[in-house]
């Protein structure tokens, strides 16, 4: 990738890793909640591949 910049005139920089800071909690109902809207999204957003996986 950084030869693919240089190229371009890009100079890369090394960037510091950030760990998630944030705990989930996913059990009770604020937790089945966010589980039933984040399945519907997926559900939603990517439909025509569980058809296709469906009718394999």
């Amino acid at each position: 990738m950084d030869s693919k910049l240089e190229a371009y005139g890009v100079k890369t920089v090394q960037r510091p890793k950030i760990k998630a800071s944030k705990k989930l909690d996913l059990s009770g109902i604020a937790g089945q909640q966010i589980v039933k809207s984040e399945t519907k999204l997926a559900l939603r957003t990517h439909k025509k591949t569980f058809e296709k996986l469906a009718h394999m």
